[in-house]
């Protein structure tokens, strides 16, 4: 079982910058590939990063990608999303996920189907 805890959301302007953090309790942290998804108001949820669980590996939307970036420190049982030029399209709640525990170093996942755990969203809202 993982339990997840996002923080670092807020209401910034335009051009902004932020970093979110998710942290994770319980067992194997370092064994689970992360995920980072967005919900905007009147949307689905939808993919935004994911990262393998030793971190080698990252991908990322291509409506975010250059501008966000997702990172892990498994001794800190945390993953985080540092967000720069921040666009009004990019308010939503912002969740991170984690998979079962994988073997694989390299293995990431995109769909929300394929994530087992879910923190209870941070919200970012940019004004223009």
């Amino acid at each position: 079982q993982v339990q997840l805890v996002e923080s670092g959301g807020g209401l910034v302007q335009a051009g902004g910058s932020l970093r979110l953090s998710c942290a994770a309790s319980g067992r194997a942290f370092s064994m689970n590939p992360m995920g980072w998804f967005r919900q905007a108001p009147g949307k689905e949820r939808a993919f935004v990063a994911a990262v393998s669980k030793s971190g080698i590996t990252t991908y990322y939307a291509g409506s975010v990608k250059g501008r966000f970036t997702i990172s892990r420190d498994n001794a800190k049982n945390t993953v985080y999303l540092q967000i720069n030029s921040l666009k009004p399209e990019d308010t939503a709640v912002y969740y991170c996920a984690a998979t079962l525990s994988v073997s694989s170093s390299y293995y990431y996942a995109t769909r929300d189907d394929d994530y087992r755990y879910w923190g209870q969203g941070t919200q970012v809202t940019v004004s223009s």
